[in-house]
């Protein structure tokens, strides 16, 4: 029975919870973590945790031999602190989207993990949804043929205060490591190797963070990939692959159930569904119970690096940095 830890009770804590309790008979939430104890408590209520013990501080149970994973659900800039924390004291981590602010920074908590014998691994769906797992089945076939191109859309319409965690560079606001990475994950999952050219444009809000972006990528096998994110205006989650033989379309990307691959030869359509929307964060506890048993690695923690080290030079060539950032860029 494998302990965990939920560090941050605010709102994607929820979804969390919920994949933890549908695996009852190897996972016991032990402890809530955030500095405001009335939402844990209010969370450990809500979702009948008796037996979970409260905290206001993730130091308090940095020494707990009774926990084994840390579930880190906060904002972003605290994520690296936390982690490194948990990793060297012996924790597994799994922590929410991005893992870490920079390149640097997962690098660290990666040599601690590896030192420690622990997994550490970002709380990515679009790795662990069926329909993606069906999807690359169809493409090792062979009957798409090769990748060429990649088209992914994301744009929220977030209120344009400067002062919310979207816009304030003191929360590591901006549109980049909050849905871009998405993006950057998805087209990682799907392409041959890293990408190793990157372009962009971008137009940044008052406060300094990037409010929208256009990115190219292209890796050495000639793969591409255009990105346009916006933090201020709506746009459909929808991704487009290219391949030789036909493309595919899918909506909603981060937690897809449904693809439409449409073939060029015969303009004929083909509807793949697998999974559920509602099941994403089952799928991932999944995943990130088995890597800590033992039994499976589908983490993917390889495109997590990559993915970061991505983000991390489309900010450098930006100039964009944060307060909270461990190590310059």
């Amino acid at each position: 029975m494998q302990k965990i830890a939920i560090i941050g009770t605010g709102g994607i804590s929820r979804a969390h919870i919920q994949g933890y309790l549908n695996f009852s008979d190897r996972c016991q939430i032990v402890a809530l973590v955030d500095i405001y104890p009335e939402k844990a408590e209010e969370k450990k209520r809500q979702y009948r945790l008796n037996d979970a013990k409260v905290y206001s501080s993730h130091s308090d149970i940095l020494s707990d031999k009774n926990i084994d994973v840390f579930d880190i659900c906060t904002p972003p800039y605290v994520h690296a602190e936390i982690a490194i924390d948990a990793l060297n004291a012996g924790k597994h981590v799994l922590c929410e989207k991005s893992i870490t602010l920079n390149a640097k920074e997962l690098e660290e908590a990666k040599q601690l993990a590896e030192e420690n014998g622990v997994v550490l691994a970002e709380a990515m769906t679009i790795y662990h949804m069926p329909l993606y797992k069906k999807l690359q089945e169809v493409i090792r076939s062979g009957k798409l043929g090769k990748l060429c191109m990649a088209q992914m859309n994301f744009g929220s319409y977030k209120e344009y205060d400067m002062q919310n965690r979207f816009f304030n560079p003191n929360l590591a606001g901006g549109a980049l490591l909050d849905i871009g990475v998405y993006a950057i994950s998805f087209i990682r999952s799907f392409m041959s190797c890293t990408p190793d050219q990157v372009v962009s444009q971008v137009k940044f809000a008052p406060s300094g963070v990037d409010e929208q972006a256009g990115i190219l990528l292209m890796n050495p096998a000639g793969e591409m990939a255009t990105i346009a994110l916006t933090l201020h205006a709506k746009q459909p989650k929808r991704g487009m692959l290219a391949f030789e033989n036909g493309y595919v379309e899918i909506y909603d990307y981060p937690r897809a159930e449904k693809a439409v691959i449409a073939y060029t030869e015969d303009a004929s359509q083909e509807v793949i569904e697998c999974g559920s929307t509602k099941d994403a964060l089952w799928y991932e506890v999944n995943d990130m119970e088995e890597a800590v048993s033992g039994a499976a690695d589908e983490m993917h923690f390889d495109y997590t690096v990559d993915v970061m080290n991505v983000m991390t030079e489309i900010r450098k060539a930006w100039g964009l940095s944060y307060p909270e950032e461990r190590e310059s860029l």
